[in-house]
């Protein structure tokens, strides 16, 4: 039997298709009402009134309501905290039941279960589901029911249990309620800035992520894995943006590149899950190394390190690319997060979680548990992890996966005029060979913070001072 009125409240999945909550909720209730709360828990931290993210999730919202609207609904707007404006919602429409798509974040999941103490107390049901994610909680364990620590065993488990099932959509049909509303307020309604998202050239919406989707998946996604790892190269998806606030389901990625053989990609939306359920299960993981040893590693305090990395002139080409591509458009490629935080710690002997809180400043696709995942893995501190004596080499990194310094040109102008073989490493060049290309190294482009064998050596001292070697 039906209930009358239900509420969808949305939060990382601004879609009205392929919605486990939503689909839940047309199925159990005769109208049902949607609503998506900027709250003030997370607005207030953010560091800047002019952000991206905030303005993309503003920008799917106007699309999600024109949806909805379309559809005889609409987007019921709060500003102010969720904890409290999802409860006074649902008692003001007198629904029934509140429903939501799960989220594993220690925060996110302590406001989830404050909100579902307020709506019990006012004899309100409060329902979640698996969207944002393929497997989550206790889904894949180890034989002895224990959540994985290592990757590939996970991966291996995860593929055997995925089923057509797994992936496939659920249906969004039923009756909405009907809104006498004036849409999504604007950004200065809330205290926001526009940015400069648009010229970027980054489309919200469920519209943006199809249009993205729908030129890799005709275009590159069988040649994903050969192609991934050359920043100057098309040939990653550009969808994390879309996946962090859910403008596409996973459950439509997965099955493409099931249907397409798309191993490459699919490890990685594996890998994807594989963070979420860390974070779920080892929420110590935000603030401290997954292997507690770690926390006792002796950090180098060195602002002016840490300054020069986030600024993208620690004299590194490659390095310095990377960063500067971050502070002009918020994304970066996935190789280049993993060189630029190798060379953060293991380069510079900074503490990781200053690269993390940088990164999650910075980042478009700012996800917890991506972030901390990724951060922890370059550190060695991690689950599965890159082994603390397995250093990145910033120049050979540079000469392998941008070979002709066509990324490192177009972020590093001051570059331009090397040769492919002087881009990698510019001072190494002769003082006439530098006046030839118009730079000079250590006056138009900074000398490098560090000698990379030398802080080598270092990094290996820093780790083997907690820990035994891995080898003989």
């Amino acid at each position: 039997m039906k209930i009358e009125k239900a509420l969808v409240w949305f939060r990382r999945d601004l879609r009205d298709h392929d919605h486990r909550a939503l689909s839940a909720a047309l199925a159990a209730a005769r109208e049902v009402y949607c609503a998506f709360v900027f709250d003030r828990e997370i607005l207030d931290l953010l560091p800047s009134k002019r952000d991206r993210r905030v303005h993309f999730i503003r920008e799917s919202l106007c699309e999600l309501d024109a949806a909805l609207r379309a559809r005889g609904g609409g987007m019921i707007v709060r500003l102010g905290r969720a904890t409290k404006e999802i409860p006074d919602l649902a008692r003001e429409l007198g629904v029934a039941a509140v429903y939501a798509n799960r989220d594993y974040e220690p925060a996110a999941k302590r406001r989830d279960n404050a909100i579902r103490t307020s709506l019990r107390d006012a004899g309100i049901a409060f329902h979640s589901f698996k969207d944002q994610a393929i497997f989550d909680r206790d889904d894949v364990l180890t034989l002895a029911g224990k959540p994985y620590a290592v990757f590939t065993p996970y991966k291996n488990a995860w593929l055997k249990r995925l089923t057509a099932a797994d992936c496939a959509a659920c249906h969004c049909q039923g009756a909405l309620a009907r809104l006498e509303h004036a849409g999504v307020p604007s950004l200065d309604e809330f205290g926001f800035a526009s940015t400069d998202l648009i010229e970027l050239g980054i489309q919200p919406g469920m519209s943006g992520a199809r249009a993205l989707w729908d030129e890799f998946r005709a275009e590159r996604i069988a040649r994903y894995g050969a192609m991934r790892d050359f920043p100057a190269v098309k040939g990653v998806s550009y969808l994390s943006v879309h996946l962090r606030f859910g403008t596409i389901s996973i459950r439509e990625l997965v099955r493409a590149a099931r249907e397409k053989d798309a191993d490459a990609w699919l490890g990685e939306l594996v890998w994807r899950d594989f963070y979420f359920m860390i974070l779920d299960h080892f929420p110590h993981v935000v603030g401290h190394a997954f292997k507690p040893e770690y926390d006792a590693i002796v950090w180098e305090d060195w602002p002016e390190g840490l300054a020069a990395w986030r600024e993208g002139r620690t004299g590194y080409p490659l390095v310095d690319a990377a960063m500067r591509q971050l502070q002009h458009c918020g994304w970066m490629h996935n190789r280049l997060r993993m060189v630029v935080a190798s060379f953060l710690t293991k380069d510079l002997g900074i503490d990781w979680r200053l690269g993390e809180r940088h990164f999650a400043e910075q980042l478009n696709d700012f996800d917890l548990a991506a972030n901390n995942g990724g951060w922890q893995w370059a550190a060695s501190t991690g689950c599965d992890a890159q082994p603390y004596f397995r250093i990145f080499n910033p120049v050979t990194q540079s000469e392998k996966f941008d070979p002709e310094g066509k990324f490192i040109r177009r972020y590093v102008p001051e570059l331009a005029r090397l040769a492919n073989r002087q881009v990698h490493s510019p001072w190494l060049m002769s003082r006439s060979a530098q006046e030839a290309a118009g730079v000079i190294i250590g006056r138009d482009y900074p000398l490098p913070i560090v000698d990379h064998a030398r802080a080598r050596a270092d990094t290996l001292a820093r780790y083997s001072a907690i820990t035994k070697p891995a080898w003989p």
